[in-house]
């Protein structure tokens, strides 16, 4: 089959790295990069020999598919406008600012029968790959996901719910699996700007209790999420890429002089990971969907569902006196 004709729009970092990776993909023929950064733009074409475009109109109208990596803001009317051009799309976390963006990129996608897939790119971490095949063998009670980071000078535009908790509420809603019926979420800003630091608990229809924080107050770096089942303790780092599963081997309870000694005996299972870049991935796997081979892994009903959520929970924080609620309905 042909390379997919391929453009990226916004070459910022994660714009970057997409342009990266799909100059590297034999299914895919880079056409351009598209940015108002004449600079930036000149750069990336000479690296990866391709054209650049200073305004993405010029680019639609080349290819076949695109990658978004924009501002959150701008999500909404350059995904429209691909979209209505009839170019399939991946647009880079959260799908959009608003659920009313949201939706209508969803209507649009559906309009012009093209794809919107929505870059959650932790989907593809080998390190999560294996967790959603050892939690089909156990039985989940409990989720607990961090994400900090130092403060950084990207992504400033939004909320750090948007920016890094949104990745951490669309993986427990996958290893959930159920609804979620209650949530609480506490949090708040070090600075002037957006919140920066946030914990939020999820309830589900089926038991499962999920606890998050995600901060960008942090002094390092951190990227892990577990699973706590009832007979294991399932550990991801997605950072490290690495799994670590946690049983229960062996309890005795013995008396010496009277006194009632109990000893609990464990081991640890190192899960072999293989070393495969997230991005590449998920581009791989974008590609795929665009020739109708494969279903994305979340499309825009998911990400919206995830941003919903995300919409709910950054509420709470801004109003505490109502930070313990029930949903109305199951969302």
């Amino acid at each position: 089959m042909k390379p997919v004709k391929v453009g990226v729009i916004g070459i910022g970092n994660m714009g970057w790295h997409h342009a990266r990776v799909l100059s590297l993909l034999r299914d895919a023929e880079l056409i351009g990069v598209a940015d108002p950064d004449e600079a930036r733009g000149r750069l990336a074409s000479t690296q990866f020999n391709c054209r650049w475009y200073a305004d993405y109109s010029s680019l639609i109208n080349e290819v076949e598919a695109v990658c978004i990596a924009v501002p959150t803001l701008l999500h909404h009317p350059v995904g429209m406008a691909c979209l209505k051009a009839g170019v399939h799309v991946l647009i880079e976390k959260p799908i959009a600012a608003s659920q009313q963006e949201a939706s209508e990129l969803i209507a649009a996608a559906s309009a012009a029968s093209r794809l919107l897939q929505v870059g959650h790119i932790e989907r593809f971490n080998p390190a999560f790959r294996e967790l959603l095949n050892v939690v089909t063998n156990e039985e989940v009670m409990v989720l607990e996901s961090r994400r900090h980071s130092p403060h950084a000078d990207r992504a400033n535009d939004v909320s750090v719910v948007l920016d890094l908790m949104i990745h951490d509420i669309d993986l427990v809603l996958e290893l959930a699996q159920a609804p979620v019926v209650g949530f609480a979420a506490a949090g708040g800003r070090s600075t002037e700007g957006p919140i920066d630091y946030v914990t939020a608990t999820l309830s589900f229809a089926n038991g499962v209790a999920a606890s998050l924080t995600a901060s960008k107050m942090s002094h390092r770096k951190v990227r892990s999420l577990s699973a706590h089942c009832r007979g294991s303790l399932i550990e991801a780092d997605f950072l490290h890429r690495n799994l670590r599963i946690h049983r229960r081997a062996q309890e005795s309870y013995s008396a010496n002089r009277g006194e009632l000694l109990y000893r609990h005996d464990g081991f640890i299972e190192e899960v072999s990971i293989t070393p495969t870049e997230p991005l590449y991935a998920e581009l791989e796997h974008f590609l795929q969907c665009v020739r109708g081979l494969e279903i994305p892994a979340v499309d825009g009903l998911q990400a919206s569902r995830a941003l919903q959520l995300a919409d709910l929970i950054e509420k709470a924080v801004e109003q505490p006196q109502q930070s313990l609620q029930q949903l109305p309905q199951p969302l």
